[in-house]
């Protein structure tokens, strides 16, 4: 297996499933959208800003600049809602490039960093890659069970979708 072919086939699922989602949350009125419907980070707003600080304030820095932020999973980084979806979809699209970026080489190393309690870590590269794009499904996939929960339609997110989308295009 190619390991570069295969991060930038997650990091394009990576985007092409925030993209859709978003679309999909951009349906729900400003009440439902912040209000505490049970998930982990309580709102849909929560839960989209977590993957915000996870996904591009915390692990995009560890990978891309070898910086460990000390944050918060629950740090409000964007209260503005438009301005949380754009910098979701903007961190998502950073992954691709940067994937592309290393050597193949590179997915057998190890990634060093700072844990948020300030203790030193050093973790499979690619397996801690995968943990990133797996976490970001993993919360999409709680979002998606919000809105059904709020009565609204959700977008299939499965990969295979997106695969086949791509194949179906000329």
């Amino acid at each position: 297996m190619n390991p570069t072919r295969h991060f930038v086939t997650l990091a394009r699922y990576n985007a092409w499933a925030t993209a859709r989602l978003l679309d999909a949350v951009a349906a729900v009125d400003e009440d439902d959208y912040r209000r505490d419907i049970g998930l982990f980070f309580k709102s849909i707003h929560g839960t989209l800003n977590h993957l915000l600080v996870g996904e591009q304030l915390l692990w995009f820095r560890r990978f891309a600049e070898g910086v460990s932020p000390r944050l918060a999973l629950d740090d409000e980084a964007e209260p503005d809602r438009a301005r949380l979806a754009d910098r979701l979809l903007q961190g998502a699209a950073r992954w691709q490039p940067l994937v592309e970026s290393w050597p193949a080489e590179r997915f057998d190393g190890v990634l060093s960093y700072t844990t948020m309690r300030g203790q030193p870590a050093t973790l499979p590269f690619a397996a801690t890659l995968t943990h990133v794009f797996n976490h970001s499904t993993h919360h999409r996939g709680q979002i998606t069970a919000a809105l059904t929960a709020l009565g609204q339609p959700c977008p299939e997110l499965d990969l295979v979708y997106m695969l086949q989308q791509e194949q179906a295009k000329p």
